[in-house]
């Protein structure tokens, strides 16, 4: 499951692309099958890397002219060159970080001049309700240590000589599920309706149905879990 629209990059051939905090490689992989350029998908967390790894020779069409890497790093540390990237995704990953500051002047720096870069955070309504509901959900090690609002994390960014694109929201449909887990936490694992709902996720996700199609639309401006913003460095 994509948050990031790789359609709007407007990805073009022989560029280098960084997406960082890339979990099990969700927006490595699409990238990598979308066009002949090299990826790299960096994360904290080792293991999610190595599943990265894994995964990948099931995607992998064996090509000269594409590649796809990875690697573990800090994103407030990165160990690139100045302007290395014609892109950079970074999906679901600044609510995260403590000094999340570094990691946005991380992100710039390392992007080309006239690069494109795609960052998504959780959105505020849903985001707060989860907040709200569960005070675990909050302390969880590693978990979100903020929640943005979106004028915010615009602003930060814009600042920094990037100019805004566009806006979006994805993943409606996933917001209650999340607010399921939350208000049963301590049971999450054994509760009847997340289970469910679980299911009808996967379910969706599968079949892509036309009625659950057109109910996200129209709910994705209210309760769109994740926003997702794309921007061009100056």
């Amino acid at each position: 499951m994509q948050t990031i629209n790789i359609q709007k990059l407007n990805l073009v051939d022989n560029a280098k692309v960084l997406d960082l905090g890339c979990g099990e490689g969700r927006h490595c992989f699409g990238v990598y099958m979308h066009s002949n350029l090299d990826v790299y998908g960096f994360d904290l967390n080792l293991k999610d890397v190595q599943k990265a790894v894994n995964n990948f020779p099931q995607f992998d069409e064996q090509s000269d002219s594409k590649s796809c890497s990875f690697g573990c790093t800090d994103a407030t540390k990165l160990p690139f060159a100045d302007e290395t990237f014609d892109y950079l995704i970074c999906s679901e990953v600044l609510e995260h970080i403590p000094e999340v500051d570094c990691a946005v002047d991380e992100i710039i720096r390392v992007t080309k001049q006239k690069g494109k870069i795609a960052v998504s955070v959780p959105s505020f309504f849903p985001e707060w309700v989860c907040w709200s509901l569960s005070k675990d959900y909050q302390l969880t090690p590693g978990g979100h240590v903020r929640i943005f609002k979106y004028k915010q994390l615009r602003k930060m960014i814009e600042k920094r000589n990037c100019k805004f694109i566009e806006k979006h929201r994805e993943h409606a449909l996933h917001s209650p599920y999340w607010w399921l887990k939350c208000l049963f936490w301590k049971n999450q694992d054994n509760s009847y309706l997340v289970n469910k709902y679980h299911d009808f996720l996967v379910w969706d996700m599968m079949k892509k149905p036309f009625i659950t199609r057109l109910l996200e639309k129209i709910l994705q401006p209210l309760i769109g879990k994740s926003t997702v913003i794309y921007f061009e460095k100056n």
